[in-house]
């Protein structure tokens, strides 16, 4: 199944941004080693006098960026999650802004993001291998729209590129 497999009635137009970022010839199932792969590697080649860096007043850190990957892969794996087991209770949306204080990325080390990154990921990818095309495509309701688990599952691969491209054009 590939990002140009979906239907753009599986998400809402918010997302088409992140998910047009998805190379077309990755498979979803692929995408989420690919994407393992390269953020890990663009990660760990940040300077580290720039992984504190804010590129203006009250922006993020290329630290909290990578944090921000982090928790939002979290709450789009739950989500994901639960469209897959076929739950169509509308889910709340969550503000990504509150969320980066408490997390106090900037007091941890590049490589306790890195640990933190593969864990939520080979979650995420372990339940991205055990679904079906058939629980894949079910759509339920996030953030007062309709969203398909495939759709989540590759809004999570292209925000993450998304940032990458961000932390390229306006910290580094």
């Amino acid at each position: 199944m590939k990002v140009t497999d979906l239907r753009t009635t599986e998400y809402h137009e918010y997302y088409a941004g992140y998910i047009g970022k998805v190379p077309k010839t990755w498979t979803l199932k692929k995408g989420f080693d690919l994407g393992k792969t390269e953020v890990v590697e663009f990660f760990k080649t940040v300077p580290s006098d720039k992984l504190e860096y804010r590129y203006a007043e009250n922006k993020w850190t290329v630290k909290e960026v990578f944090q921000h990957i982090i928790d939002t892969e979290r709450v789009m794996g739950y989500r994901c999650f639960r469209m897959a087991r076929h739950d169509a209770t509308a889910m709340a949306g969550f503000e990504q802004d509150d969320y980066i204080k408490p997390s106090k990325a900037n007091q941890k080390s590049m490589d306790i993001l890195v640990d933190e990154y593969l864990s939520v990921r080979q979650s995420t990818n372990a339940l991205i291998q055990s679904l079906s095309d058939e629980d894949l495509e079910f759509v339920g309701n996030a953030n007062g729209a309709a969203m398909s688990a495939r759709a989540v599952a590759f809004m999570i691969l292209g925000h993450e590129i998304w940032h990458i491209d961000i932390i390229k054009a306006l910290y580094l």
